[in-house]
Parts: C-alpha cells; structure tokens; sequence
C-alpha cells in the first residue's frame, strides 16, 4: 500500500518511476525471475498507455498495484508477470496469442483464466445477471483446479478495486462490496488467506455500514494509546516467562479488525464496550511441542476463561487453519485473547494457497494446499444437481460461509456442516441414498426431531427405512427440515427425475392445496405461470412437483397476482371528484375522497386481495373481498353503492384473518398451535374450538393479525405440519 500510495503521487505529478516498481516487483529473485517480470512490466505500460481509471490516475497503477499485492504474497515470478498482464487482452488491442508467442503458454493460461471470469456482475437485466454471475463463478471455480493462481489474482485485483472504490457512485460501491463479502471475502477465506480476507471484510464493511465502520474505527482509535502500552506490559511479561523455560518465541500485539468486532456485535447484541477480545496477542513458536508449552506459560500467568480455548492444531479448521486459541484475565482484569502457533502455520494462515509456492522448491507433500483443492473440485460437481444459476450462487456461498458446526458419525468420523445444519443435512452429507432413506435420527442416543439444528460435538446416528423417498415438505424453507444447499439441490434433483406425468399431477395437489390454503383459487393458472417464468401451467406443475418452486415461492407469486386481479362486477361509473384518499387500513379510495373506511367481518380481506368498496349508511366504506358472497348476491340497486378501491402502501400494518383448523384431537393442540404463532410473532386475536364427540375431530376457527398472504402461508404450512393436524385453511 505505501508504493501504491507513492504511485498515486507520481501519477498526479505526471510521471510514473517505473524502475522503482521494478525493485519491489521483483525483489531477491533470481536473473530469469527478474526478467521475465522486467518483460511484463514494459508490456503493460506500452499496452495501457494513455488509459485512465475513474480516480483519474493511470490504468499502469491498477496493474502494478495487483502485483504489488502479490509479490508481498511471496508469489512466483509467472504469477507477478501475468499479474501484470492480467488486463491486456481484456482492455487493450492486444490478443491472447501474442502473450503466449512471448511469455509461454503458462504466463498464457493465467492471463486467459483471469480475463474468461469477468466481472461476475456486468450484467443490468436481473435473470441475465444471475445466470451470468453463477457462469462466471463456475468458470472461477474451474480455473482455481486448473491452476489455483488464477485466483489469487483474481483477488488481488478485487482488493486493489476495493481499495480504490471511493471514486465509484454509491450504488456501484454498494454493489461491489456486497458481492465482495458474499463471494470474494469467504473465497480467501477458505483457502486460508486470512490477510486478504480481513482487509477484503474491512472494505465492504466500509461502504455497506459506513456508520458501524467509523463508530468501531473511532472507538478503536480513542482507546489505541491505552490498549497499546497495555499489550506491551503483556508482551514483556510473555517473553521474560518463556525465555526462562528456553522457548524461542516471537510475541506480538495482534489488532483485531473492524468487521470481526461488528459480526460480534451483530451476532451477541451488544455494543462495542461490551466485546472483550479486542486485545490480543499472538506467539510465534519453532515446533508444535513448544505451542502447547506456551499454552501452559499462558495459563499459569493468568486466569483461563472456560469454553474460550480451541484446538485448531489437533482439530484444523475447514480451510486447514491451525493454531491453538485461548481467553485469559489479563493482569488488568480485562480479557485477553492469546493465539499460539509455528511460524509455518502462521505462513499457511495469512497466505494460504500462496504460502504453498514459499514451499514448492522443497518438493514436499503440502497437505493444506491438496485439501484446499479437493474442495474447489467439490464445487465444481454441483453444476449436475443445480437446477437454477441463483441457486449455484447461494450454495455456494453457503459452503464457503465461516459459521461451522462439526458433528460425530457413530464411528467418530468428523462432519463439517455450515452453521444450523440439520440431522437430514447430515444423512444427505454421509450419501444421497441414505437421505432420501431417512426417517429419523438420534443424537448422543436420543431421538430427536429431523429439524433439531446441530451442535459442535455432537453424535448422530441416522434412522432409516428400507424404501423410503424424500417429502416434498423437506424442500419448504418455513418447515425446516434441510439448511443446506447440497441437501435441498439433492432431493430437487430425485423429484427432477421422476416421471413427468406424476410431476405434474403431484404439482397440481400442491398448488391447489396451498391456493385453498391462501384462499385464492380465483388466480388464473396461466398468470401464475408466467409470473413463475415458465412458458405453460403443465411446465409450472411439473416444476412444483420436482420441487423447484416451494410453496413460499408459490405465495409470493400469488400475492403479486391478487392485486391486480379482478372479478368482474359491474361497478358504476364515477368521475373522479378528488385525489385517491387514503382511508383506514391503508386502503386507497377511488371517486370518492376523505372517507372512512372498515374491513368487512364476513370475508376479512387481506393486503393484495382483490377488493371492493360498499359505501353504507353512516359508517364509511365497508372492504370486502370481490369474491365476498354477500357482494356478489347483492341487488341490482344497490350495485350503485359499489366502488373501486385499491391497497395503499400498507408497510408494517396487520389485517385479522380467519383460519380452520380440523385436527384429530388430542392433548396439547391449541398449545403447539399457539407456540408457532408465538415463534412466527403472529398476534391471536380470537379463538373457538368444539371437538365433535362422534369422529373426534377438533374444529378450530382462529383470528390472526397477519401482514400479508406470504405470512399467512407460512403460518399455515407450519401448522399444517403438526401432528394429527388434517388440514389449516383460510376461512373464507
């Protein structure tokens, strides 16, 4: 950052040192390391000569900065040199085959697999931009295999953009470092390139949460010159005890960044003088043996805080990060957090995949290198069990998340699942066979639900039956049963497979069953349908059936098409008088301004049903739904009193709502059914239930306060989904 500082201040006095580039690109290399960078160096400058950035600098600053990035990565001379090269062929006249013609074919590859990527968001239209950002991913993914330094690259240049995006508007600023900490941040992240990774996080957090980032900033620097003369009473009182057992030791203050502080404080609710492990310091050790003889000098120093140590030696994190992390009351009574580790793993932690190339000329196995790998080929199998280019993305951001749990097999095998996982995530996770098996699971021998959510330690063992299928309820978010991606593309993928005509007909159960749920049986298929981009009802039904749609995804598309929808009644005709008013409820009224306005009891209308005013006789306008009985039947002199309303804005308000519930009876009932309004913080607002004593069939008539048909249709899956519970409807 400092020689891209000096390059800033050349570049506005109108020169560029580029012999002084050359030192820092180049460093101690060998001669042919040197030229070859030498070579690239003038190949760039000549190809982006005349290009500006929008800072107004020159282009030639954003190339040498990406290798500038990468040379204090300690990479190889051809990954400095294609570095270098990165934006030729995509910003200037000069093609592919020329780079090869006189860099070589290697030099060649890089350049290409960083251009064929792209900018994963270049794309304005929505569905292409999805399509094109999870292509672009996959072509990411497949190049890291092919040559992992192509990624390497591709984030270096990210972080250079990233640091340089104040001069971009802020929409494109928000843009960008959202999908730098959903993509590029968890990207470094999991091959263990923990200092790309924090600045990466930093930078998003900068733009995305401005003031978050410069409250935490702020705090961080009024408490820097206490913290400081702290950490080094500390880090004197660490050397002096390990230098008297004969430790070699390097002991450093370690600054916490600021988006982990926020994540923190997101994640426990508390404000930033309530987050204890600012202070931090990290010991640097020869040998594995003497990591966890420091450990010992720590705990005898100081008190240790249970349940803040971890074993990342014995137990390496997913991206092979190893370290030993523990909490101690420091001499001042303050908490301090200590890391302990080799100077290898230290290397591997900051640079990840590229503390690999420091490594290379020994031409030994690199065990944290080939399971990085490994993983990046994992991706790649995902493009056959993906049915949709957004559905590629969110898994993969899912996987590459940092928020892990790690569960036992029976045999003690470890399982690394993404934070919130399932029982039927894990049987999915062992092998497809064995969940679509599954029927059940125990957990340190216990029976517990297939929606109970995993913790660290954790064993499961999971129950199966000898021809069992995956539930079409397994694919509903609401219900709970899978967290995963990989799981949820898995049983997509069996419904995929099943004959068409049983899709479709399984499709229509489901559509039609959620639209009576809702209570909109009005909506024309053909209309929702389109409104689910597929080009006929028989394409949308066999599309439910494979479980592409869930019904969450079949209620919003509804609710989009009940407000506009319309059941013909022969309304008068009206001039209109004054603007639309906006009346009780939200409910903006056409014709007639400024009047009052009450939901109607006999059909309790909900935002973007399909409505109707009456005007009455003293009371306003009464809201009723078009397809309300006592609408339709009404006279033809009183269709005079008819008028057209619409939904206004309606943001944070709630409309009461009738459901039905028959359920076998039992005891508890009412009890699981009001603790799923209670976690869905729906309000109860009335209840009447009688059991009919020949069937004992239990018939509940609920009032909720619901805010739309999204919500109502999540409630009425949830409670549908209890036991001994027939059906949960709407009442119309």
């Amino acid at each position: 950052m400092v020689q891209a500082e000096q390059t800033r201040q050349q570049a506005q006095a109108g020169s560029l040192d580029l012999d002084c580039w050359f030192d820092v690109l180049a460093g101690d290399r060998d001669e042919e390391g040197r030229l070859l960078i030498h070579r690239a160096l003038e190949k760039a400058a000549a190809a982006h000569d005349g290009q500006r950035r929008a800072s107004g600098e020159p282009y030639l600053v954003h190339v040498l900065s990406v290798a500038e990035i990468l040379a204090r990565l300690n990479m190889d001379p051809e990954t400095i040199a294609a570095a270098l090269l990165h934006d030729v062929v995509e910003d200037t006249p000069i093609e592919l085959a020329e780079i090869e013609a006189e860099f070589g074919p290697v030099i060649a590859q890089l350049v290409d697999g960083v251009t064929k990527m792209g900018l994963l968001s270049q794309y304005r239209d929505a569905a292409h931009k999805a399509q094109q950002q999870a292509e672009s991913l996959r072509k990411l993914l497949l190049a890291m295999v092919k040559d992992v330094r192509v990624v390497l690259i591709k984030l270096a240049d990210r972080l250079h953009n990233m640091r340089t995006l104040k001069y971009l508007s802020p929409d494109q600023q928000q843009r960008i470092s959202r999908e730098t900490l959903d993509i590029y941040a968890p990207l470094a992240n999991r091959l263990g390139m923990g200092q790309l990774k924090w600045e990466l996080e930093d930078l998003s957090l900068r733009y995305l949460d401005p003031d978050s980032y410069q409250a935490i900033a702020a705090y961080l620097d009024e408490r820097r010159i206490d913290r400081e003369r702290q950490i080094e009473t500390i880090i004197g009182q660490l050397r002096k005890e390990l230098d008297q057992i004969g430790i070699e030791a390097e002991v450093s203050g370690r600054p916490k960044h600021i988006y982990s502080i926020w994540r923190k404080m997101q994640r426990k609710n508390v404000d930033f003088h309530q987050i204890f492990d600012v202070r931090a310091v990290r010991i640097l050790v020869e040998r594995v043996a003497d990591c966890y003889a420091a450990l010992g000098v720590v705990h005898g120093l100081w008190r240790h805080i249970p349940k803040e140590f971890d074993d990342y030696i014995a137990n390496p994190k997913e991206n092979n990060y190893r370290s030993l992390h523990t909490a101690v009351v420091g001499p001042d009574g303050k908490t301090l957090e200590v890391q302990i580790r080799t100077r290898e793993m230290h290397e591997h932690a900051e640079l990840g995949v590229a503390a690999h190339w420091r490594y290379k000329e020994g031409a030994r196995f690199d065990a944290g290198f080939e399971k990085k790998i490994a993983w990046l080929r994992q991706l790649l199998e995902w493009k056959d069990e993906e049915a949709s280019a957004s559905e590629f993305v969110d898994r993969f951001k899912s996987e590459s998340g940092q928020e892990r749990v790690y569960v036992l097999t029976p045999q003690g095998r470890v399982i690394d699942l993404p934070q919130g996982a399932t029982p039927l995530d894990f049987a999915y996770y062992i092998h497809t066979e064995i969940g679509h098996r599954c029927r059940g699971a125990k957990v340190n021998g216990r029976i517990v639900p297939l929606t109970y959510e995993l913790r660290n330690g954790e064993q499961v063992e999971i129950l199966t039956t000898r021809q069992g299928v995956p539930s079409r309820d397994w694919l509903s978010p609401h219900l709970g049963y899978l967290k995963t991606p990989r799981a949820r593309a898995k049983v997509r993928h069996w419904f995929r497979e099943q004959d068409q005509e049983i899709n479709i007909a399984a499709g229509r159960s489901v559509l039609e069953r959620e639209l009576n749920r809702l209570g909109t049986q009005q909506i024309p298929w053909e209309q929702l349908a389109e409104r689910l981009n597929r080009d006929s009802v028989d394409d949308m039904l066999a599309a439910i059936g494979k479980g592409d749609f869930s019904t969450a995804q079949i209620a919003a598309a509804a609710n989009e098409l009940a407000a506009p929808a319309r059941i013909e009644l022969e309304l008068p005709v009206r001039e209109r008088q004054h603007p639309p008013g906006k009346g009780q409820g939200d409910v903006q009224v056409e014709g007639v301004g400024n009047l009052l306005t009450h939901m109607a009891q006999c059909c309790r209308p909900v935002p973007n049903d399909p409505i109707v005013g009456y005007i009455t006789r003293g009371r306003g306008v009464t809201i009723h739904r078009r397809d309300c009985p006592n609408v339709l039947r009404l006279k033809s002199e009183n269709r005079e009193r008819l008028l057209e309303v619409d939904w206004g804005d309606g943001s944070g308000d709630t409309y009461p709502v009738d459901i039905q519930v028959l359920a076998y009876d039992r005891p508890a009932l009412l009890r699981d059914i009001t603790n799923i309004l209670a976690s869905e913080k729906v309000n109860v607002i009335g209840v009447n239930t009688y059991t009919d004593s020949k069937d004992h069939v239990a018939h509940m008539r609920l009032t909720l306060e619901i805010s739309d048909l999204a919500e109502l249709s999540r409630v009425l899956g949830r409670i549908g989904q209890l036991p001994n519970v027939l059906e949960a409807n709407r009442q119309v």
